[in-house]
């Protein structure tokens, strides 16, 4: 890089803590907002139409982990080929590789509806433990979800190319009223018209349209690098397979958080008995709090990963240390206070969702452990971020993946068959102090052989000041 394009660059230049609020805050905004709608969404369905309804919801929350992941191998994996090309003025690249991902985000749809329309009845009439009622529920919201999956890969395909431009504001902005429509299309679909679940998806989909759509508007009135004109004569299909190489790692992520789902539910259904549906509302509405609470988390470490990367490049290795560890205590210290909060309210959380006294019991029960060890859980999360920032991918699996993939599952059936559906809970802290573990053998073995940066008493090379 030469000198005058590094003082032009003000991840080389800005102070630290002002980088960390202009990177993080637009992301945090776009997933506080996600967040949030699924919070509320879970309220409506829990106080309106009753605690089957977010029994039925919560047991296709695995296949719609699965949509957001394959939404993730799409627009992540372009995102990457995309920001390099447009950084080199390689814009007929970049136009390139826009439309193939187009082309990928229609034929991932297509195979999500044909496997749909192949096995969903036969998985979910298993998964809803002989109750008719629940499992047309479900049926009912995942086909809407289902069909809607082009509008929400094709949304994630526009809103990450506007990102790579430079417009993380403007996505923002559109995220915020974007969800406030959904909040309300929502409570007009779930509550006035009374159309339970499928208005619930009903409201989804219809605010992810109308974001695309003035996303796609926007285009056409000739904002942004990539024009729409040039998309129409590129070719959609061919040169996937880069896109879906450099998605996969995060969309992994996505798939272990569908697997433990999917183990927690299996593992409910052979060891909960006439607690069966109970148990996966409670998991439904503690699944739904905890993914809240994680997206600003999300935000921080994304936002020190790009920092730690610029840095790091430029040897810069002082600043990438403060970079570092300012993102470890906010990590810590935001997870200290969620974990407090949390467990403070366990016993009545429940009540913000639902009337039941039973399900209300089991948030209780289930958020004791399961927030036993959470504070660790953003200084994880950041460490496996800087590793990837610094070129180290095999150690960001290790702390990302070893725990869904393996851990999780595995402590979730031995548990369970042992203990019985209240012990499967402390799985999870279980996990998490051999993840906890696991993060600092690396660290301790990193220091050996002088890898890490001077955040943890190391130099990389020379230090400049």
């Amino acid at each position: 890089m030469s000198s005058e394009r590094a003082a032009q660059n003000r991840f080389l230049t800005a102070p630290i803590g002002r980088l960390f609020v202009t990177n993080a805050l637009p992301m945090m905004v776009m997933m506080l907002m996600s967040g949030m709608l699924s919070v509320v969404d879970a309220a409506f369905l829990g106080h309106f139409v009753g605690p089957d309804a977010l029994a039925a919801v919560s047991l296709v929350f695995p296949i719609l982990m699965v949509t957001i992941a394959l939404s993730t191998l799409v627009s992540g994996g372009m995102s990457s080929l995309l920001a390099r090309q447009l950084g080199a003025r390689q814009d007929n690249d970049a136009t390139a590789v826009f439309a193939q991902a187009h082309g990928l985000a229609l034929f991932v749809s297509m195979l999500l509806i044909a496997a749909f329309s192949t096995v969903a009845g036969l998985v979910i009439g298993q998964m809803s433990g002989g109750r008719a009622d629940i499992a047309q529920m479900a049926y009912t919201y995942l086909a809407i979800m289902i069909f809607a999956s082009p509008l929400q890969l094709l949304l994630s395909v526009h809103a990450d190319a506007w990102r790579n431009e430079g417009h993380a504001g403007l996505i923002a902005l559109l995220s915020v009223g974007v969800t406030f429509a959904n909040i309300a299309l929502n409570y007009l679909l779930i509550v006035s018209l009374d159309m339970g679940v499928a208005g619930s998806a009903l409201g989804t989909a219809i605010a992810q349209g109308t974001g695309l759509a003035l996303l796609v508007g926007l285009r056409c009135r000739g904002g942004g690098i990539l024009r729409m004109s040039d998309l129409w004569t590129s070719r959609w299909i061919g040169g996937w397979r880069p896109i879906l190489t450099l998605g996969a790692p995060v969309s992994l992520s996505f798939i272990g958080i569908a697997l433990v789902s999917a183990t927690v539910i299996t593992t409910l259904r052979l060891t909960a008995g006439a607690g069966y549906v109970d148990g996966v509302v409670a998991y439904g509405i503690v699944t739904r709090i905890l993914s809240f609470t994680f997206l600003p988390l999300m935000a921080v470490a994304m936002a020190a990963q790009s920092i730690v990367g610029h840095n790091i490049g430029a040897k810069l290795y002082r600043r990438s240390d403060v970079a570092l560890r300012m993102a470890l205590a906010v990590a810590f210290l935001y997870c200290a206070f969620v974990e407090v909060t949390l467990l403070i309210g366990h016993a009545s959380i429940g009540g913000r969702f639902v009337s039941s006294p039973d399900v209300i019991g089991d948030v209780g029960r289930i958020l004791v452990p399961m927030l036993s060890l959470y504070l660790f859980t953003g200084p994880v999360l950041v460490l496996a971020l800087y590793f990837q920032a610094i070129g180290k991918p095999g150690r960001t699996a290790m702390l990302t993946l070893i725990k869904p993939f393996a851990l999780s599952p595995l402590l979730l059936s031995a548990l369970g068959f042992f203990g019985g559906s209240r012990a499967i809970w402390f799985a999870f802290p279980i996990a998490d102090g051999i993840i906890v573990a696991l993060a600092l053998g690396v660290v301790i073995a990193n220091q050996r052989h002088r890898d890490l940066s001077p955040g943890f008493g190391l130099s990389l090379g020379k230090q400049t000041p």
